[in-house]
């Protein structure tokens, strides 16, 4: 299961069960929007990017732990 890590009251931090930060959920007026962010080599942040890219955007109605990892957990399901 996904962990959402408090930001602040707008953004919470998502992170896999291993600790590995995969994005953030930020609320934007009255919604809450994954924003995926990955690493490079040296360590830079691209936002977008890493394992979650194809979720990048995806609306949700709360910051709830369960919803959201139903929802982004598959992509980063072993293949």
């Amino acid at each position: 299961m996904l962990q959402l890590r408090p930001v602040n009251a707008n953004v919470y931090a998502v992170h896999t069960a291993t600790g590995d930060h995969v994005g953030n959920l930020k609320r934007i007026g009255a919604i809450w929007k994954f924003k995926a962010v990955g690493y490079g080599a040296q360590g830079e942040v691209e936002p977008g990017g890493g394992p979650l890219t194809a979720e990048h955007n995806a609306v949700f109605e709360a910051p709830d732990p369960i919803a959201v990892s139903a929802r982004l957990s598959a992509p980063l399901a072993p293949r």
